[in-house]
């Protein structure tokens, strides 16, 4: 997409791989990071913060394999204000076509007396320090002053001024704490741009968190003061109530345009994509009433809204469906389709780079629940394929499931698992069906793990709709997820057990990638 002369341009820094696995039970790892970044790059995002390489050998070796995988856009790794993490950052960053360094320090009264324990003087010195340490091996730095909504203005500008001297390309101002509101975060950038010697020679970023609600107006009111470039993740995710939501800023740039004057050049037409691979690889699931994405941001029921819309679709829809990516069209697949018309149809939901051998295993799949279902809906088509996109090593599989349940006995679950000893069966008794299922296949497995989260949603609508079920297992300090699919529930619960075991055992195989953050608040 790109910008009207008469816009100004507005840069998107993604910060999904970093700030948005912080979120709790969010744990990606390599493959899946490498999938996020390359979508990311098909978005149009002009940054990826892809990690903070100082963590963890994982965590850099995961900032490695994006920065070599993506061409197209700034590849970028936190640090601290310290040698250390910025050698870590420069370690992980060799391969990238556009490699770029994000470094913060914090800089409001609370964080300088609790956290850092320094005075004014001190901070200066600090980050004055560590950018120019960092100007020694990276041609683009941006510096973060953490917490700056809370940080004295007078002393917000000199953190700034500095910055600018420095030689840095980007002054991020960041909400960390979400506690400010339009009016007052968009002063900063006004202040800012009106007081501080040289600051044209540098781009100001807006980085907000929804603590209050209010990350995407914050967002826009910075934009409307000045701020070049916009910070956040797809879906909004992140620490707490999340980041600002980068699709929302889009779309709210692009609709309204006119007000704002200003717009990005993401290719607003991956959006949807976007959303979902980003939900299905992290779990968290997209309320349906979110704003852009969310499964009723289309949607009408009432009949006046379903009224005007027929008339004229203007009348209660500011955005076409098509805009994002999405199609108004509800045509459906059943058993009888072929694999051209699967094919098409394929095309159509943006899977056209499928290998013949994944054609083959999707359109399998496809006959199978068309058995089973009369209707196959393009959000069943989607979830079939998006289930195996990313290849885990199998080390168990499910051969065979079977489930007693009676409302006056205990539930029965017999299980045949396929595992690296060969087929073995059991049958276990639980405190429901799902439980007398795990019991069995725990036992099978051998595999002591806790089963920190469970969750069912409906990928389609109807009585014999698809079921999703999400399932995260903790073993000591390393977690995975698991995602399983089926018409019943309690297989899908099966299914995703087994994937999550899968991935437990890849991830312990893999080099240790941990959350632990050193207990530092990250911007």
């Amino acid at each position: 997409m790109r910008v009207n002369p008469i816009m100004r341009k507005i840069y998107v820094f993604d910060t999904t791989l970093r700030d948005g696995e912080q979120s709790p039970g969010v744990n990606l790892n390599t493959q899946e990071k490498v999938e996020i970044a390359l979508q990311l790059e098909k978005l149009g995002v002009d940054r990826i913060e892809a990690g903070f390489p100082a963590a963890s050998p994982g965590d850099l070796a995961a900032v490695n394999a994006v920065a070599r995988a993506v061409k197209n856009a700034s590849v970028m790794g936190l640090a601290r204000s310290v040698e250390k993490d910025i050698d870590a950052v420069y370690e992980a960053l060799k391969g990238a076509e556009d490699p770029a360094i994000h470094i913060f320090l914090a800089t409001s009264p609370i964080h300088r007396k609790h956290k850092l324990r320094m005075e004014k003087e001190q901070v200066l010195e600090t980050a004055q320090r560590a950018i120019r340490y960092a100007k020694k091996h990276f041609a683009k730095v941006e510096f973060s002053a953490e917490d700056a909504g809370r940080t004295e203005l007078d002393f917000l500008c000199q953190v700034t001024e500095l910055a600018v001297r420095e030689g840095v390309t980007v002054v991020n101002i960041p909400d960390t704490v979400g506690y400010m509101n339009p009016q007052e975060f968009g002063n900063i950038f006004k202040t800012l741009k009106e007081t501080v010697p040289g600051i044209e020679r540098i781009q100001l970023s807006a980085h907000c968190h929804d603590d209050l609600g209010m990350a995407t107006a914050n967002s826009l009111a910075a934009i409307l003061n000045g701020a070049d470039q916009v910070e956040g993740t797809i879906n909004g995710i992140g620490e707490r109530a999340g980041n600002t939501a980068l699709e929302e800023v889009a779309l709210a740039l692009a609709t309204r345009a006119d007000f704002f004057g200003a717009q990005t050049t993401l290719n607003l037409k991956e959006i949807a994509k976007t959303s979902r691979l980003v939900s299905r690889l992290t779990g968290m699931v997209v309320p349906g009433n979110k704003a852009i994405v969310g499964a009723n941001a289309f949607a009408h029921e009432s009949g006046i809204h379903q009224d005007g819309v027929l008339k004229e679709k203007t009348t209660y829809e500011i955005i076409s469906p098509d805009t994002i990516g999405l199609k108004d069209s509800k045509l459906v697949l059943g058993k009888h389709s072929g694999r051209h018309a699967f094919r098409e149809k394929l095309v159509d939901l943006g899977f056209e780079n499928l290998t013949e051998e994944q054609l083959n295993a999707a359109f399998g799949k496809f006959k199978d629940l068309a058995d089973r279902k009369k209707e196959v809906s393009n959000e069943d088509i989607i979830a079939l394929l998006e289930e195996k996109l990313v290849e885990i090593p199998e080390v168990f599989a499910l051969e065979q499931l079977i489930v007693s349940f009676d409302s006056h006995a205990t539930p029965t679950a017999k299980v045949r698992l396929k595992t690296p000893q060969g087929v073995v069966e059991t049958t276990s008794e639980g405190n429901g069906s799902v439980d007398a299922i795990y019991q069995a296949i725990g036992s099978l497995a051998q595999v002591e793990a806790i089963l920190d989260d469970y969750m069912i949603k409906s990928v389609s609508d109807g009585t014999d709709a698809l079921g999703e079920v999400h399932v995260v297992l903790m073993k000591g300090d390393v977690s995975a997820q698991g995602r399983g699919i089926s018409t019943d529930i309690l297989e899908a619960s099966a299914r995703a057990y087994v994937d999550a075991l899968n991935r437990l055992s890849d991830k312990r195989n893999a080099p240790r990638s941990r959350k632990d953050r050193d207990n530092v608040t990250l911007v």
